[in-house]
């Protein structure tokens, strides 16, 4: 990637039945249809989503507006067995 910026996005990949294929949503970018990409394996799907957000984050930039907010990570507690 050359924006390291994009890199701190969130991406979320699910497998979908309906287009046989795993999605990737980019729950940052509101202003972006969801789902945003997709590919054949999880990892295409996770390229083709780093890409997507390199290229909002460059036509961001350029046309002077702001990047959306990033999410801020929140830890699932674990569960302790009994």
């Amino acid at each position: 990637m050359k924006n390291h910026q994009s890199m701190r996005y969130t991406i979320l990949i699910q497998w979908s039945d309906e287009d046989n294929c795993f999605v990737g949503f980019l729950p940052e970018f509101t202003n972006v249809m969801q789902p945003c990409t997709h590919g054949n394996t999880y990892l295409e799907a996770v390229q083709n989503a780093q890409e997507v957000i390199e290229l909002l984050v460059e036509t961001a930039i350029e046309k002077g507006e702001p990047l959306p907010k990033r999410q801020k990570f929140q830890a699932i507690p674990v569960l302790q067995a009994a």
